[in-house]
């Protein structure tokens, strides 16, 4: 399966949102990495065909998506930003509701609702009216609701917002199983959701591609950008406020290890150290400009 975007343009009025991005999707997660405001939300939308693209297309094995319409919407799993839930249901109550939507009640319906609220984490909270559930669980139960059809084409909007450590590791392993046969696009502005179960990397700025290839290729752009550097403490605090610092650790003898991104050594003495998907991150979006 392949799923490729074509020169996809999406504008408001006079802003464009996202502008003429083009990349071919295989199974495997592509990991779409950007700040608040790069276009990710907007791209996902035009993917799930939420919204029409004002240009370009979405090819489905060759075959434009718009036109497949509900041969191709059949073949989706999305979880947006903000899902709507029912608070008065029951999350098995939910999901059944969501199965009979996307085709399949009954019998069936309940069952695969049962596996996922145990993937999730939630088989113990099934009869549990939703509005009771944190913000956490309700976001598990979104992920649920987005795998019910076992779909071909997993799209995820900032999927784990509001989860806690342990939440996020067992929703990365979940996403790796299931997406070895399966097109899964993880969109998302923290690092890590990505950094270990990512195929792939579309850094994307200002509604455009700025970087694309695996996490080694994208995080091999921050090489020699990256310093430590051996400070005290009041040094490092007037570091912090002046340059892009990734990481401060403060030693009980006032001293201090700054970690600085840069593409200039940031002072004497400092000392190049190899870069992470984090350092990349805040290399492209520091101070809001591209580089």
């Amino acid at each position: 399966m392949e799923l490729k975007l074509d020169r996809l343009t999406k504008q408001f009025g006079a802003r464009i949102a996202v502008d003429r991005v083009s990349a071919t999707l295989t199974p495997g997660v592509t990991g779409l990495l950007g700040a608040n405001g790069a276009g990710k939300t907007t791209l996902m939308r035009m993917v799930c065909d939420v919204l029409r693209p004002t240009g370009g297309q979405i090819l489905l094995d060759g075959r434009d998506a718009l036109e497949l319409g509900d041969e191709y919407r059949a073949l989706l799993g999305y979880l947006p930003q903000d899902f709507g839930y029912y608070p008065d249901f029951s999350a098995l109550d939910f999901l059944r509701y969501m199965a009979t939507l996307k085709g399949f009640g009954g019998r069936d319906g309940r069952v695969r609702s049962l596996q996922l609220l145990e993937e999730v984490g939630l088989a113990d909270d099934a009869r549990r009216k939703v509005k009771t559930f944190s913000g956490g669980m309700k976001q598990r139960l979104g992920i649920a609701q987005a795998m019910l059809n076992d779909p071909a084409i997993l799209v995820l909007d900032e999927p784990t917002a509001g989860l806690d450590p342990k939440e996020r590791v067992r929703f990365r392993n979940l996403i790796a199983g299931f997406a070895q046969d399966k097109i899964v696009i993880l969109s998302t502005h923290i690092v890590s959701d990505v950094e270990f179960i990512a195929n792939r990397i579309l850094v994307m700025n200002k509604g455009a591609f700025a970087m694309d290839g695996s996490p080694e290729q994208v995080v091999a752009q921050a090489e020699g950008k990256v310093w430590e550097c051996h400070v005290d403490a009041r040094r490092a605090e007037a570091m912090a406020e002046a340059m892009t610092v990734a990481n401060v650790r403060y030693a009980t003898d006032g001293h201090a290890v700054v970690r600085v991104v840069s593409d200039a050594c940031p002072m004497e003495g400092a000392v190049v150290v190899e870069p992470s998907l984090e350092d990349l991150y805040l290399l492209v979006f520091s101070d809001g400009v591209e580089r």
